[in-house]
């Protein structure tokens, strides 16, 4: 399907509004608009770029997650990208969820949730290397985030050494995403 000049131009607009609001929100921390007007944006800049696949860049909002790692912390390389969870807004999302999440188990039982209303707040890594706590870091772009393991050492939820379990052994690296 060729693409009318007002969707493209929408598309670009969109990009560059998002990319802006992405700016205050993780750089400045002075977002402008709701979580709820911001994700209005960008479902509607993933319909435009569904139906017509030439409008998808590399470059879009909607190819990337987080934000680049800021300087004043050391970077951390994930060994496996942090992604970002998506929204379900309707009824009819819950069951395209619930339908992907049996075809990816292979089953068709019957299963339970348990949702919270969203609490925005900052995605962390927690490695664990032989039961001990050896670094923490933010989701950052996905690939790279930022190193906080110090900040994170006043969590006081936060174990710093993990208890050994009697029925399962350590494991010598564990990853725990939150």
């Amino acid at each position: 399907m060729p693409i009318d000049k007002q969707s493209k131009a929408e598309a670009e607009h969109l990009r560059r509004e998002l990319e802006l609001h992405n700016y205050r929100y993780y750089v400045l921390d002075d977002p402008t608009i709701s979580d709820a007007d911001y994700d209005t944006l960008f479902r509607r800049l993933v319909a435009l770029e569904a139906q017509y696949p030439e409008l998808r860049d590399p470059h879009s909002p909607t190819q990337k997650v987080g934000a680049p790692s800021l300087t004043e912390f050391a970077q951390v390389r994930h060994s496996i990208p942090m992604l970002s969870l998506a929204n379900v807004l309707s009824r009819e999302e819950m069951q395209e969820f619930q339908a992907r999440i049996q075809r990816f188990l292979k089953s068709g039982a019957s299963l339970e949730y348990v949702a919270e209303a969203k609490i925005d707040g900052v995605a962390v890594e927690l490695v664990y290397e032989n039961g001990k706590l050896v670094v923490g870091s933010t989701r950052g772009d996905g690939v790279t985030g930022e190193d906080i393991t110090q900040n994170l050492k006043t969590v006081r939820s936060i174990p710093l050494t993990l208890l050994p379990h009697t029925q399962h052994p350590m494991p010598r690296l564990l990853e725990v995403r939150g």
